[in-house]
C-alpha cells in the first residue's frame, strides 16, 4: 500500500455535504487569532505560566522564583500571553499581579490536559 491506506484511492465529492460545510466555515480572521492563541499556548514556558496563574495570582518575582527563571524572560513571555488575551495584569502599588484573563482559558488549559493525558 506504500503509506497511501488514509487516502482515497478514486475522488468522490459529496457535493452536499461541501456545501453545508463551507456555509458554516469561520472567517479568516478567527482562523488567524486561534491560530495565534494556539502558537502562545504551544510555547512550553508559556505553557508554565499559565498553569501556575490558574492556581493563583502571582507577579513576576513569584513565578522567576517558580519557574527558575530570570523576571526579564518570564516579563517577556508574560507580554506575549498578555497581547494574546490569555492574561491580565493589576497594579498594586509598586507590584503587578497577573491572572488569567478568563474562565476561557482555564477550561482550555483543562481540555488541552486532559487530550494529552488520555
Amino acid at each position: 500500500m506504500n503509506g497511501k491506506k488514509d487516502v482515497c484511492q478514486v475522488k468522490a465529492i459529496d457535493e452536499k455535504k461541501v456545501q453545508s460545510v463551507r456555509g458554516q466555515m469561520l472567517d479568516d480572521d478567527v482562523f488567524s487569532s486561534l491560530s495565534d492563541t494556539f502558537k502562545a499556548l504551544g510555547d512550553s514556558t508559556r505553557a508554565k505560566i499559565l498553569h501556575a496563574l490558574s492556581k493563583e495570582e502571582l507577579c513576576v518575582c513569584d513565578i522567576s522564583a517558580i519557574l527558575d527563571m530570570s523576571t526579564s524572560a518570564v516579563s517577556h513571555q508574560l507580554r506575549v500571553l498578555r497581547n494574546m488575551k490569555l492574561v491580565k495584569n493589576r497594579k498594586d502599588g509598586k507590584i503587578v499581579h497577573y491572572s488569567l484573563d478568563d474562565d476561557h482559558v482555564v477550561r482550555l488549559l483543562k481540555m488541552a490536559y486532559e487530550h494529552v493525558t488520555e
